[in-house]
Protein backbone atom coordinates (compact mmCIF):
# COMPACT_ATOMS: atom_id res chain seq x y z
CA UNK A 1 0.00 0.00 0.00
CA UNK A 2 1.30 3.43 -0.88
CA UNK A 3 2.16 5.86 1.88
CA UNK A 4 1.14 8.86 -0.23
CA UNK A 5 -2.00 10.66 0.93
CA UNK A 6 -5.03 10.11 -1.23
CA UNK A 7 -8.39 11.82 -1.28
CA UNK A 8 -9.91 8.41 -2.00
CA UNK A 9 -8.47 6.54 0.97
CA UNK A 10 -8.76 6.69 4.72
CA UNK A 11 -6.06 4.74 6.50
CA UNK A 12 -6.97 3.07 9.78
CA UNK A 13 -6.00 0.02 11.78
CA UNK A 14 -8.27 -2.96 12.25
CA UNK A 15 -8.44 -4.07 15.88
CA UNK A 16 -6.47 -7.29 16.40
CA UNK A 17 -8.73 -8.36 19.26
CA UNK A 18 -11.91 -8.85 17.24
CA UNK A 19 -13.42 -12.29 17.37
CA UNK A 20 -14.06 -14.00 14.03
CA UNK A 21 -17.76 -13.30 14.60
CA UNK A 22 -17.10 -9.59 15.06
CA UNK A 23 -14.92 -9.50 11.95
CA UNK A 24 -17.67 -11.25 9.98
CA UNK A 25 -20.27 -8.76 11.25
CA UNK A 26 -18.13 -5.82 10.06
CA UNK A 27 -17.48 -7.60 6.76
CA UNK A 28 -21.23 -8.12 6.25
CA UNK A 29 -21.95 -4.49 7.17
CA UNK A 30 -19.44 -3.23 4.62
CA UNK A 31 -20.77 -5.60 1.98
CA UNK A 32 -24.32 -4.35 2.60
CA UNK A 33 -23.12 -0.74 2.49
CA UNK A 34 -21.31 -1.36 -0.79
CA UNK A 35 -24.48 -2.90 -2.25
CA UNK A 36 -26.62 0.08 -1.20
CA UNK A 37 -24.11 2.58 -2.57
CA UNK A 38 -23.82 0.67 -5.85
CA UNK A 39 -27.59 0.45 -6.31
CA UNK A 40 -27.96 4.20 -5.78
CA UNK A 41 -24.86 5.48 -7.62
CA UNK A 42 -24.23 2.74 -10.20
CA UNK A 43 -24.25 5.04 -13.22
CA UNK A 44 -21.97 7.65 -11.70
CA UNK A 45 -19.63 5.03 -10.30
CA UNK A 46 -19.26 3.35 -13.69
CA UNK A 47 -18.12 6.71 -15.05
CA UNK A 48 -15.69 7.32 -12.19
CA UNK A 49 -14.09 3.86 -12.06
CA UNK A 50 -11.84 4.44 -15.11
CA UNK A 51 -10.71 7.81 -13.71
CA UNK A 52 -9.97 6.37 -10.28
CA UNK A 53 -8.42 3.01 -11.20
CA UNK A 54 -7.34 3.59 -14.78
CA UNK A 55 -8.74 2.02 -17.91
CA UNK A 56 -6.90 -1.27 -17.53
CA UNK A 57 -8.84 -2.36 -14.44
CA UNK A 58 -12.23 -1.55 -15.91
CA UNK A 59 -11.34 -3.44 -19.07
CA UNK A 60 -11.00 -6.54 -16.88
CA UNK A 61 -14.35 -6.10 -15.12
CA UNK A 62 -17.40 -7.76 -16.58
CA UNK A 63 -20.47 -5.96 -15.11
CA UNK A 64 -22.21 -9.34 -14.94
CA UNK A 65 -19.53 -10.53 -12.48
CA UNK A 66 -20.22 -7.74 -9.98
CA UNK A 67 -22.08 -9.39 -7.09
CA UNK A 68 -24.05 -6.31 -6.10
Amino acid sequence: MSTEPSRFRIDFDIPAWWTPEQALAVFDLLDDLREKIWSHYQGQLRELLPEHYGHSITDQIDPEDIPY
